[in-house]
């Protein structure tokens, strides 16, 4: 994984949780509690478990055990 690669794995994980707060105030308009809940929350766990994926890989490049390489353009 180069380092744009990493960016856009981070934004990407930033916009999933976005949106499922979105859906969940959205859905809520429209449906029940428990309902918008059950559809924000597959949004908010891959989002949540992609920062957190994102975060030990940095931790282990700035130790040097698991580098992010420099791309080249």
């Amino acid at each position: 994984m180069d380092r744009s690669g990493f960016v856009k794995l981070a934004v990407i994980a930033f916009a999933l949780v976005i949106v499922s707060f979105f859906v969940r105030g959205v859905s809520r308009i429209v449906l029940e509690t428990e309902t918008a809940e059950l559809l924000q929350a597959p949004l908010a766990l891959i989002g949540f478990g992609l920062l957190v994926y994102l975060f030990i890989r940095a931790t282990l490049d700035a130790v040097g055990i698991w580098t992010v390489e420099d791309s080249d353009a």
